[in-house]
């Protein structure tokens, strides 16, 4: 895999663990940050899961939609969708508006030409890993997004 930026014909492309999904992006990230939620420390095994907010619409799956496995919790909660084969986390979406979608940071083949702006979900940060005082804004629960562009 590149470890230079993954740009095709202007899209980031990224894919999973096993290389039987991939994606790319037609637009760039909206935005990127740092989930504490307990959820996302016990689906990614870490103190926080980085991740790129897109729109839904500039995601297109070149491979693997067949592998695509989803889970959600809880009710009201995002879709994750991972890899049935290799089993990596790939995106979360909105189950309502799919045009409301993350991106995990490390799901890109190269640098996705955005940075962490924000931390959310910071009440539940794991006690084991302390919160860098790193400038990033920071949010109790979840960040507030803007409305269906």
């Amino acid at each position: 895999m590149p470890d230079s930026p993954a740009v095709s014909d202007g899209a980031l492309t990224g894919g999973c663990l096993c290389e039987g999904v991939r994606f790319e992006l037609t637009a760039p990230p909206l935005t990127a940050g740092y989930c504490h939620c307990t959820r996302c420390q016990r689906r990614t095994g870490t103190a926080s899961s980085a991740q790129a907010r897109v729109d839904g619409r500039t995601l297109r799956l070149l491979r693997g939609e067949g592998l695509l496995k989803m889970w959600r919790h809880p009710e009201g909660g995002h879709e994750k969708l991972f890899c049935g084969e290799c089993g990596a986390h790939l995106f979360s979406r909105d189950a309502e508006d799919h045009t409301r979608m993350s991106v995990r940071l490390g799901a890109f083949d190269g640098d996705p030409g955005i940075r962490p702006s924000w931390r959310s979900f910071v009440a539940y940060a794991a006690p084991w890993e302390p919160i860098p005082d790193d400038g990033l804004e920071r949010f109790s629960e979840a960040k507030p997004r803007p409305g269906p562009t």
